[in-house]
This record gives structure tokens, C-alpha cells and sequence, in this order.
């Protein structure tokens, strides 16, 4: 499962057994899955799955929020076609960019109430934002959208 809680996006087969039992065992989960879950779920839950050890099937976990999705029969890889097949007809740059911003975003407080704004979230949206602004796939999306067509990006 820490493995999975590294990812940006997770979905559950029928057959998913998600949860961190190292408690169990006299350890603790030592591959991120301490700072990660908490991030995800929320601490009070977080706290209640690692202290427990508790096992959660795929409804368990979506329902919680540990995934995005989860599927109740076959595997979740046709659900994940699904999702990736809308996610590609964003702009590479952008999405890489967004991907920035909610990952360091999340790592700062997010208002410029200190002196030095530049360790806030909204600073790094900012910096992201500025780098879509200049790139062709960003006036490429603008025509597209004139003209009524699905853009077609080149990562430029």
C-alpha cells in the first residue's frame, strides 16, 4: 500500500486488500506510508487504520477516499484506460505544472501571511501558472476552444 500512496491516482480491483499491518507486527510502516496516508485521509483515520492494522477491501478504500475508484469485477486496469485516456487530452506542460503545484502546494501553508510569501502554495501556483503562460500548447488550447475543436498539443 505505500507503494500505491506514492502515486497520484489509485484504483481498486475487486480483489484489492489495502492497509498497513505493520502494528501488528511491532513496527511501524516505514516507506512513507506514515506521512502519506494522513495527507490522503486525514489524521484521525490515518490513526485508525496504522494502529489497528485494519485490512479494507476496495469499497472500504474508495469509500475513505485511500482510492480514487474501484471496480467490482474484472481489474481496475480497464477503469484506469478509462481515466488515462481523459487525463492525455490535457496539455503536457499544464499538466505537468499542475502536478507541481499540488505537490509542493500541499508541503506549504497556503496563504502569503508571512513576511516571506515566497513558502506558500499560492506563490507556487503562481511560478507554475507564469511557465503555461509563454508555450504554444497554451494558444493552441485557446484556438481550439474558438474554433469549437479538440486541441492537439506538442508539448511546446
Amino acid at each position: 500500500m505505500e507503494l500505491a500512496l506514492a502515486t497520484d491516482i489509485r484504483i481498486a480491483g475487486p480483489l484489492a486488500k489495502l492497509g498497513l499491518p505493520e502494528t501488528k507486527l511491532a513496527i511501524i510502516p516505514g516507506a512513507g506510508g506514515t506521512q502519506r496516508l494522513p495527507r490522503l485521509i486525514g489524521a484521525a483515520k490515518a490513526k485508525e487504520l496504522i494502529f489497528t492494522g485494519k485490512i479494507l477491501n476496495s469499497k472500504e478504500a474508495a469509500d475513505i477516499g485511500l482510492v480514487n475508484d474501484h471496480v467490482d469485477s474484472g481489474t481496475g486496469f480497464e477503469k484506469a484506460l478509462e481515466l488515462s485516456s481523459l487525463i492525455v487530452q490535457g496539455g503536457p506542460i499544464a499538466m505537468k505544472m499542475a502536478k507541481e503545484a499540488i505537490t509542493k502546494g500541499l508541503q506549504m501553508d497556503m496563504y502569503y501571511f508571512q513576511l516571506n510569501h515566497r513558502n506558500s502554495g499560492l506563490f507556487v501556483e503562481e511560478l507554475c501558472y507564469a511557465q503555461v503562460i509563454p508555450t504554444q500548447d497554451r494558444l493552441e488550447g485557446l484556438a481550439a476552444f474558438k474554433e469549437k475543436r479538440k486541441p492537439v498539443y506538442k508539448g511546446k
